[in-house]
């Protein structure tokens, strides 16, 4: 069965769908984007994505391609059409098509795609945890805008890959995490305490961030938000990472150093748990 794409108004099979090569997405990274996960056929945490797609518009002055309240019923559409139980849904919206030229295009309209397709929501790494190195943060000073230039992104995922880690935390110039190439970045201190980095424009704010902040909160955990070195990182009871695609998953080393006893700590084997029983809940409630 082929797969099905949204494409500016019509519904394609993935192979034919294309974009103009003048769209400034394609030449100047012009554009934004989000990620949503659909577990039991049904998006994830919908409204936080919407809400944060709303602010990377609005940052970048690009206006919506479609009506905010149509944006869910043409996703949900595309889930539907490629029969998606567990995977993700990709949308991107660039400024439009125009002529190349660096300012802003007069009475363009935003281009919108929508793609979905299966994919596993149980990572095979959750109950051993995985690796992670360090990098220097390359990346422009916007990074609270969930823009497609991910170019610094890719280089650093990419040397996780080739040095056999499973993410790249990227630190600042001044020695302090800011999060991983696609994720967000977490420590457990010897106290008890969670420790991620503050939400501010040295970091994209993940809406599985913000989940497992709530649900930390609901169990009495104590959730400190303010930066962290990687010497810290190294010195801590436990680390984890976050993000739509992996959830809550643990940390055992950073570097090549193992962290705390190399295996994953109870504080985020009981978060990935939280997390895990809501996305439950929310399927049942759903059906």
């Amino acid at each position: 069965m082929s797969r099905i794409a949204y494409v500016n108004g019509r519904y394609l099979p993935h192979h034919a769908a294309s974009v103009h090569i003048e769209d400034r997405g394609y030449q100047f990274a012009d554009g934004v984007y989000e990620v949503i996960a659909v577990y039991r056929g049904r998006l994830v945490d919908e409204e936080g994505h919407l809400v944060r797609l709303d602010r990377s518009l609005r940052e970048l002055r690009i206006e919506w391609p479609v009506a905010p309240s149509v944006l869910p019923v043409l996703m949900n559409e595309v889930v539907t059409r490629n029969h998606i139980q567990n995977g993700i849904v990709y949308l991107q919206i660039t400024r439009g098509v125009s002529r190349r030229e660096h300012t802003f295009p007069v009475a363009v309209r935003p281009a919108l795609v929508i793609t979905a397709r299966h994919q596993s929501l149980v990572h095979p790494k959750a109950k051993t945890g995985v690796e992670v190195i360090t990098v220097a943060d390359i990346r422009w000073q916007r990074r609270d805008i969930k823009a497609v230039s991910l170019l610094p992104n890719v280089l650093a995922k990419q040397q996780a890959k080739e040095m056999g880690a499973y993410e790249a935390w990227q630190v600042d110039e001044d020695g302090f995490v800011t999060e991983g190439s696609s994720t967000n970045a977490w420590i457990v201190t010897k106290a008890g305490e969670i420790v991620t980095r503050d939400a501010s424009n040295s970091i994209l704010n993940g809406i599985t961030r913000l989940a497992v902040i709530r649900m930390a909160t609901d169990a009495q955990m104590k959730i400190v938000e303010r930066p962290f070195t990687v010497e810290e990182a190294m010195e801590a009871a436990e680390a984890f990472l976050t993000s739509t695609t992996s959830f809550v998953l643990p940390i055992v080393g950073i570097d090549g150093e193992k962290i705390g006893d190399g295996k994953p700590g109870r504080f985020a084997t009981r978060l990935r748990e939280y997390y895990t029983d809501w996305l439950e809940q929310v399927a049942a409630e759903a059906s």
